[in-house]
């Protein structure tokens, strides 16, 4: 019986060893969602270990927004970097599932105005915590495509000011030259 179990951790092992192996050293590409906001962000991914990866999220963003009768309007510029630490799974040959957690930091300026002549600036800094859970494919020439879902709890002015809540539910697909 102890031979059995032995032998069965030893397969568990040498199962979890061999999923690192389709983990490229570095991919880098573009993440493709919407979070109420960053619809787009160049993306990198490091490899740490055979089964583990950080990625890097950065995304530029504009967004206006008109009421029906245009005497209000607000447009918003920010900056979003997002690290997450991944844990990598093979499913079967080029196919992995992740999970990961991480953090991230923006800045942002709002500039609002009203027909009256009102109109007022604001600037600052937000931070948010994320999750991340998603599926990819590497393909056998240097490619690869995924999709994730990334929840997000986001802390700062930036969230209060564009009526975006505390939470973010942010899914997107994804496309990285691998090298």
């Amino acid at each position: 019986m102890k031979k059995v179990i032995l032998f069965a951790i030893i397969l568990i092992g040498l199962a979890f060893s061999a999923q690192g192996q389709n983990i490229s050293k570095n991919a880098i590409g573009l993440r493709i969602g919407d979070n109420d906001g960053f619809g787009a962000e160049v993306s990198y991914q490091r490899k740490l270990s055979e089964s583990n990866r950080l990625e890097l999220d950065l995304g530029v963003r504009n967004r206006s927004y008109y009421n029906r009768d245009h005497d209000y309007y607000y447009d918003t510029n920010a900056v979003k970097l997002v690290g997450l630490y991944q844990w990598v799974f093979n499913i079967d040959g080029g196919f992995n599932w992740y999970a990961g957690v991480g953090v991230g930091m923006g800045t942002y300026h709002n500039r609002n105005e009203q027909n009256d002549n009102y109109g007022y600036s604001d600037s600052g800094v937000f931070g948010l915590i994320a999750g991340d859970i998603g599926i990819e494919y590497n393909f056998e020439f240097p490619l690869q495509l995924a999709a994730d879902f990334r929840p997000e709890l986001g802390f700062g002015d930036y969230y209060d000011n564009n009526n975006l809540g505390v939470f973010g539910p942010d899914i997107a697909i994804s496309a990285r030259w691998r090298f």
